[in-house]
């Protein structure tokens, strides 16, 4: 999976699933994405926490060479935000020093900030999955072929792949002749307390984690479902199940 910034539940119940989870930082950087920006709840709705970063005149960058603009005031208002949303949240008090000390460093590099603030949330959580980094493997190839050589490297034997990956992977499945098991992600996103109204999903970790704090890991796996098979979900697609 690609570092993304302050992911949502699903993906650390991906990475809970896993024996090993890598994440993708040498792939390229695209702006006004998941990879530097995220949702959290703010009065009654949501609200964007966008990491500024450089990209005019740089060309095509890989996440891990997207640097940070830190001329900008970023961590004083993400910080800042967070604290005024979640002020009322019974949790706040328990992960205001992690906050506080996150936003008090002065990261340079997009993915080394992703990849440290998934490790904290991941910690935070209970998940112990060992995390590697795509540029560490120096896995080369074309997309699909890339995935089946990092399973080889690390050795793994099944894939699990997030469901939004099944268009292009299935255009060019090499798993099964590399005798690697391709599965996907089942998710179904749970319900869980917001004090700010309606429930509203698909917001960062941070949301659930602010509202109900220890219980967090719990319900993030409570909507881990038996992944798909490849037939499976071409099967529910077909019926109009997925998308």
């Amino acid at each position: 999976m690609q570092p993304t910034y302050m992911p949502w539940i699903g993906y650390f119940a991906l990475m809970q699933q896993a024996d090993a989870f890598v994440l993708l930082d040498d792939v390229q950087f695209s702006h006004q994405s998941w990879q530097h920006r995220n949702r959290i709840r703010s009065s009654g709705s949501s609200q964007w926490l966008t990491v500024p970063v450089l990209v005019k005149g740089r060309g095509s960058q890989h996440i891990d060479e997207v640097l940070i603009d830190n001329a900008k005031p970023w961590r004083k208002k993400h910080l800042r935000t967070i604290l005024q949303s979640y002020a009322r949240s019974p949790w706040l008090q328990k992960y205001r020093p992690w906050l506080e000390r996150v936003y008090g460093t002065s990261p340079q590099k997009l993915g080394e900030l992703n990849e440290v603030l998934i490790e904290d949330l991941a910690r935070m959580l209970g998940i112990d999955t060992p995390l590697l980094r795509s540029s560490a493997l120096k896995v080369r190839g074309d997309r699909v072929e890339r995935l089946v050589r990092m399973c080889q490297k690390i050795g793994a034997d099944e894939y699990l792949s997030p469901i939004g990956s099944y268009d292009y992977i299935e255009s060019d499945n090499r798993f099964p002749e590399a005798g690697i098991r391709l599965v996907y992600q089942h998710y179904e996103h749970p319900r869980y307390r917001q004090i700010q109204g309606e429930f509203v999903a698909y917001q960062s970790v941070l949301d659930l984690l602010l509202n109900e704090g220890p219980a967090s890991l719990e319900i993030l796996s409570s909507g881990t479902r038996r992944p798909y098979s490849s037939d499976e979900l071409r099967s529910l697609r077909r019926e109009g199940q997925h998308a």
